[in-house]
């Protein structure tokens, strides 16, 4: 402080207060973080999956042809936002542990396809399975598969039951089989997953599995086709001396006891 002066009044300069340029400096960084802080929420927010569209209700419906087997493949697609919506499909269908798979691409709109493979020899059954990815934008996406099965059983003539039309009478010791007929010649019938149809069996032995036979089931012996996991068959033989004759594994059973009696009044080819 400078010595002041008779009659002069002396005013001490103080800096100004750095109070308002930290105000400035807060009011700054505050407008900086109100502006910046929807964008770094996005950043650190964890972002959702996007749902594609999937293969779903994949089932096959396996008929003979000739010495082929046609598998009908049918399919649904889940739903899905539009940047998770299927461009094409990819349908495989294989036999076996796949060696002999087949593969084909289809449009999206597309929900069944056809492919023919070799049916399995008499006493012989072909296992295969059907596959049904989506592909999203070039991308495969995980398949959903659906196993199957195809029975072409074989018989033993039994010849202690012979007929003419509907005479029956013991045949001669000297005739023998000049053919077996099974019928049906050939079925479907869905692998028995996780044992549940042999497990009801087991607890319902005086029970039938049968709905309809060879049609429908109890569901504990309905497979992932809805198709039975259990089959009746009937073998019935053409002797050479024109007798027709039932099987041991078909006869005293009233399914094949009627298709029995329906295929002696068929004319023999």
């Amino acid at each position: 402080m400078r010595k002041s002066k008779p009659n002069e009044l002396v005013i001490d300069e103080k800096p100004p207060g750095r109070w308002k340029t930290w105000l400035l400096i807060l009011l700054f960084l505050g407008v900086l973080v109100a502006g910046f802080w929807p964008l770094l929420s996005r950043l650190n927010r964890p972002s959702k999956p996007v749902v594609l569209s999937e293969a779903a209700e994949v089932r096959s419906e396996v008929s003979q042809q000739g010495d082929s087997l046609d598998v009908i493949v049918a399919w649904a697609l889940t739903k899905a936002p539009p940047q998770g919506v299927a461009d094409s499909v990819r349908v495989e269908v294989g036999v076996g542990e796949g060696n002999q798979a087949q593969v084909l691409s289809h449009s999206a709109t597309q929900r069944s396809d056809t492919v023919r493979v070799a049916a399995p020899r008499p006493g012989e059954t072909s296992q295969g399975y059907s596959c049904v990815a989506t592909i999203i934008r070039g991308r495969l996406n995980h398949d959903t598969c659906t196993p199957w099965q195809f029975v072409r059983p074989g018989a033993l003539p039994d010849t202690s039951r012979t007929t003419r039309g509907k005479k029956e009478k013991t045949s001669p010791p000297r005739a023998k089989v000049a053919r077996v007929e099974v019928q049906p010649a050939g079925l479907q019938v869905d692998p028995d997953v996780h044992g549940r149809c042999a497990d009801w069996q087991r607890r319902n032995s005086d029970s039938s599995v049968w709905l309809e036979v060879n049609r429908r089931a109890v569901a504990e012996c309905t497979g992932p086709n809805n198709k039975p996991t259990v089959a009746q068959f009937c073998a019935f033989a053409v002797l050479t001396d024109g007798n027709r004759v039932q099987t041991r594994n078909s006869s005293k059973t009233p399914y094949c006891d009627r298709l029995f009696e329906e295929w002696v009044r068929e004319r023999i080819s």
